[in-house]
Formats: C-alpha cells, sequence, structure tokens
C-alpha cells in the first residue's frame, strides 16, 4: 500500500463533479490524499465533496467552483486550495470541451477557439499556476487526461483530437522542464468511457458498434477504469514515470 499511499497529499481534480474527474477524486480520497472538486457549477461540486467528507471524515473534500475557461477564476482555484491545505501536491486537468462533432469543414473559428482554450490553453495557466511550489519543494505530480482521439484520425471530433495531441505534447515538454526538479507531468489517454461528456457517442448505435467490436474486451470503459491509473501516476509507485501517455482504452488502439 505504501507504493499507492496519498496520505497528506493534496490534489486538485477539474471537471470531478462527474465522470472521469469524480471517480478519481473518490478514489485519491481513498488512497489517504485531500481533495478539491472543481466544476463550473457549484452544488455539484458541494453534493461530491460532502459525500467524500462523510465517508473519509471532515476536511477531506473541499469544493471550489471554477470555469476553466476563465483565468481569473482558475487563479481563486489555486489560491483558495493554497489558502485550505497549504499546499497542492497533485494537479489533475481532467475538464475539457467539445462543442462541435462533425468534419473539421464545417467547425466555426469560435468552436473550435473554445476547443483549444479549454482543453489546452486552460490546462497551460493551471500549470503555470501550480508548478512554482512543486519545484520549489522538488516534488509534485502533474496529470492531464488526454483521449485515444490525439492518436488517431477521426472524421466526428477532429479538433478535439487535434487537442487531445496538443496535450500529449505539453505533457512531453513540461517533462522535460521540470524533471530536473523532481516534478513528473503525465497524460492518460482513454478510451470511449460511459461518462456523461461522451454520452452522445456511447448512446449512437453506430459508433457505440464500431468501438465495441474491435475492442478485445468487447465493451466501453467505466469512468472508475481511469481512476487506478491516476492513483499510480500521482504516487510513488510512478516516480520514475514522467512525460508518457498511458492508453486505457481496453486494447481498442492495438486491434483497430
Amino acid at each position: 500500500m505504501e507504493l499507492f499511499d496519498l496520505t497528506g497529499k493534496v490534489a486538485v481534480i477539474t471537471g470531478s463533479s462527474k465522470g472521469i474527474g469524480k471517480a478519481i477524486a473518490e478514489r485519491m480520497a481513498e488512497h489517504g490524499a485531500k481533495v478539491v472538486i472543481s466544476s463550473r457549477k457549484a452544488g455539484p461540486c458541494d453534493e461530491v465533496a460532502q459525500a467524500l467528507n462523510a465517508k473519509h471524515g471532515e476536511g477531506t473534500a473541499l469544493a471550489i467552483p471554477a470555469n476553466i475557461a476563465s483565468k481569473e477564476e482558475l487563479q481563486r482555484l489555486v489560491d483558495e486550495t493554497n489558502a485550505t491545505f497549504g499546499k497542492i501536491d497533485i494537479l489533475v486537468c481532467n475538464a475539457a470541451s467539445n462543442p462541435y462533432a462533425g468534419p473539421m469543414a464545417g467547425i466555426s473559428d469560435d468552436q473550435f477557439q473554445k476547443i483549444f482554450h479549454n482543453n489546452v490553453l486552460a490546462n497551460h495557466w493551471l500549470t503555470q499556476m501550480v508548478a512554482p511550489q512543486m519545484l520549489e519543494r522538488r516534488d509534485g505530480a502533474i496529470l492531464i487526461i488526454s483521449s485515444v482521439g490525439g492518436l488517431r484520425g477521426n472524421a466526428l471530433i477532429g479538433a478535439y483530437n487535434v487537442s487531445k495531441a496538443a496535450d500529449m505534447q505539453l505533457v512531453r515538454n513540461l517533462a522535460v522542464e521540470y524533471g530536473p526538479s523532481n516534478v513528473r507531468v503525465n497524460c492518460i489517454a482513454p478510451g470511449l468511457i460511459q461518462t456523461d461528456f461522451a454520452r452522445y457517442l456511447w448512446e449512437n448505435e453506430e459508433v457505440l458498434k464500431v468501438t465495441v467490436e474491435p475492442n478485445p474486451m468487447k465493451r466501453i470503459g467505466q469512468p472508475d477504469e481511469i481512476a487506478g491509473t491516476a492513483v499510480y501516476l500521482c504516487s510513488k509507485a510512478a516516480a520514475y514515470v514522467t512525460g508518457q501517455t498511458l492508453v486505457v482504452d481496453g486494447g481498442l488502439t492495438i486491434a483497430w
């Protein structure tokens, strides 16, 4: 258990009021971390934080709503976390946007810009805000939730996939910069996961069929099946792992 023990660590997890982010928060709290629950709406954040505090003890979770599109709100997220817990040891950039599905020829400039603003620039902002204290302590873990879409072309979610490929490169660059100070930066690339965010994909019978049939496990994933990988990458168990994109997709990408 020591390898995966997060006791004493403080984790900020964006998009953690539901789906993959919520599952990561639940598992990190289970492994001893203090967790900050953050998404746009205060109500859902409060509900998740209250449930975690009831299960693991008061003070385990803190709800701080923030819109990843706003640099000011992200700075407030960081500042309030530092004011309450005194530090940030783990940053999980999970929140993302995808306002368009269809051929690249049909996407508007505003939609394209929103995808890159929320999926790449917001991660860059948060990292800039959190990394200095990690570098000073010579200890920290940053995790960006990307997608297997960043590894392959797709006619339905092309712009989203381009942003997720950019996240993988962002991680590689940051790992090179931060490695000498013992701050690790990694990616998880989930396959199709049964979340509200991806509902338009897994509720589409044709999309679901072409995703499940070639998958060695013959199913799509669940949010909690990403959470264990997140705990691993942010714990001592992954002390010598940085700059990597770990694919968690039931084997889909090796079977296509």
